[in-house]
């Protein structure tokens, strides 16, 4: 599956991060944790086919015109064929990390681009900054519904 992964040892906002290791001393469970903040990346990814940016931001290249013409459907949506690739996003979420990602094959040659096939990068997957703004406010607020 080609995806990201949330947990206190692959995430790389100490702050996010140090919350998250101060919650875990405090819970029996982390999974309900990690269920809220999949459930927020999943929607702030499947946002990201409605904007055409990457986690950063960043406009996706726009579809050459070769393909363009020959694409059947949705000719002016990058990303987006029938939308299985967006409509089939999940994630998996434990006690100990969220995963989220695509199982379609092309999940992985555009998230990282293919040069032998002339497909450029276009990331969806990845946290932005406001993503881990609201991971943060998640975690804390599980802080708080645990009086810790």
């Amino acid at each position: 599956m080609a995806g990201a992964t949330l947990s206190t040892l692959y995430y790389d906002n100490d702050e996010v991060v140090d919350y998250l290791r101060a919650l875990e001393k405090r819970v029996d469970d982390m999974a309900p944790v990690y269920r809220d903040i999949g459930e927020y990346m999943l929607g702030s990814t499947q946002d990201r086919f409605r904007d055409e940016e990457d986690p950063e931001g960043k406009p996706w290249e726009p579809l050459n015109d070769k393909y363009r013409r020959r694409k059947k459907k949705n000719t002016d949506k990058i990303l987006v064929l029938d939308g299985y690739m967006r409509d089939l996003l999940a994630y998996q979420a434990d006690s100990e990390s969220m995963q989220l990602g695509t199982n379609r094959i092309q999940g992985a040659t555009h998230q990282f681009g293919d040069d032998s096939r002339n497909i450029p990068e276009r990331a969806f997957l990845g946290f932005s900054a406001e993503d881990s703004d609201e991971i943060l406010h998640i975690v804390q607020q599980h802080l708080s519904l645990n009086n810790l």
